[in-house]
């Protein structure tokens, strides 16, 4: 069974740049790599997280299943 996650990152949003983006995390995600897969830069992750406050306290503690905010850039 392959763990390799589908590429979207050429995918366009056809709504306005204000719609925010819901993911899911994954065993082994950390926001710098959500942040990497989403923006292509994993120093992005603070936008993550600012986005999320409201259910992460820790930027180093996500956990699988939590479903994250991912803001436009």
């Amino acid at each position: 069974m392959s763990e390799e996650m589908p590429d979207f990152s050429n995918v366009q949003s056809g709504s306005s740049s204000t719609a925010t983006k819901i993911y899911e995390v994954v065993s082994g995600d950390s926001l710098s790599k959500i942040a990497k897969r989403e923006y292509g830069n994993a120093n992005h992750w603070k936008l993550i997280y600012e986005a999320n406050q409201d259910i992460l306290k820790d930027p180093d503690k996500i956990f699988p299943g939590q479903r994250l905010k991912i803001p436009s850039l």
